[in-house]
């Protein structure tokens, strides 16, 4: 029997993880359906076509929406290109959407899920690190627009999450690597063990084959669990899962998405720990640990982008922030996340100056 692991969601839906587990997709649409629209990049048309066939036989009628991949999918034109498909194919409140791809395919799917008829069911069917252990989880949906990002989006809970480990063999290893920022994140602020399990063989934790990366998988979605189950709609605690996105949505957005969203994110977990070093929140070992952890992964941990007043600008603009008051996500310690709000210009600045320095 392949070897499955589920983890509830607060009661509200599981996240169902291991190899072969897309065969309980159709049990998750449910016999009130009698559409579904698939939702998925153009580099993946064997997985749809197969997730397809197997809806097409359980007595679906089955839409095929190929959207843009990566993040140009998320944007407003191609969500109201999907609203047109759904329209045109007479969806209802009870039909379904299901999203197949990475990260930016399950919030763009969720969002449209969440808008079309002011909510209808949508599985999340993740095929990339990124999308199993954080976008596809947790409900949060949304699109970009050219002030920033996810800054138009909904909460929006799937009715389930499949993460099919197998879908990881054929992921690109630069994916994997971004991923695991993500999976790093988790260990910085509430698993420890995930950050020990890197350290102790960072080759085996991007073995797409191996116990460490499936264990690796399960420690960062069951943090997230924990987190979102206690704060669905980001009022305070969930705030933690932003962890270094501050930083790292502003340099996707300064570098107009040409970055990775875990190689942004991997920098930004550096820059807020310099500026918590510098705040006397964070001892300076923990610093190194950050640089050590990512290094030994692969991810990046410096930017020389000399755009500083743009990323500030960008900054701004987060979520996080209130008024004109910039909000961090940083730690006291690993394991012990807390609020830094309004560092002086002059501790933004130092710690941008350190993450720079380190640019090899």
């Amino acid at each position: 029997m392949t070897q499955t692991h589920t983890i509830s969601v607060g009661g509200a839906y599981d996240v169902v993880i291991g190899d072969g587990v897309w065969d309980r997709l159709v049990e998750l649409i449910g016999d009130q359906a009698q559409r579904v629209l698939l939702v998925h990049p153009p580099t993946l048309p064997t997985y749809a076509e197969s997730v397809r066939e197997t809806l097409t036989a359980a007595g679906y009628d089955v839409v095929v929406a190929p959207v843009p991949d990566a993040e140009r999918a998320k944007t407003a034109e191609v969500a109201a290109g999907l609203w047109q498909v759904l329209g045109q194919h007479g969806f209802t409140r009870t039909d379904a959407v299901v999203g197949l791809g990475g990260g930016a395919t399950t919030d763009l799917a969720g969002f449209v899920a969440a808008s079309w008829l002011r909510g209808v069911p949508v599985v999340q069917v993740p095929t990339t690190l990124l999308g199993m252990v954080d976008a596809a989880v947790g409900g949060k949906t949304g699109i970009n627009t050219a002030e920033g990002k996810n800054l138009v989006g909904a909460f929006h809970p799937p009715v389930g999450v499949l993460a099919d480990l197998s879908t990881l063999r054929t992921l690109p290893h630069a994916d994997l690597v971004a991923g695991m920022a993500e999976v790093v994140k988790c260990g910085f602020i509430a698993d420890p063990r995930i950050l020990e399990l890197i350290e102790a063989d960072p080759t085996a934790a991007l073995d797409v084959d191996g116990p460490v990366l499936r264990e690796l998988v399960e420690r960062a979605v069951q943090v997230k669990a924990d987190v979102v189950s206690q704060d669905l709609r980001e009022s305070s605690l969930r705030e933690i899962l932003n962890y270094g996105h501050t930083f790292g949505h502003a340099i996707e957005q300064v570098e107009q998405y040409s970055w990775r969203h875990g190689e942004a994110v991997a920098v930004g977990m550096v820059y807020v720990a310099e500026l918590a070093h510098a705040a006397g929140l964070l001892p300076a070992d923990d610093v190194v640990r950050h640089r050590r952890v990512l290094t030994s992964l692969g991810l990046p941990t410096s930017y020389a982008g000399g755009r500083w007043e743009d990323l500030l600008a960008a900054m701004r603009r987060d979520k996080k922030t209130r008024g004109s008051l910039l909000r961090f996500v940083a730690l006291e310690g690993v394991g012990r996340p807390t609020r830094l709000e309004g560092p002086a210009d002059a501790l933004l600045q130092g710690a941008y100056a350190a993450i720079s320095e380190h640019v090899s």
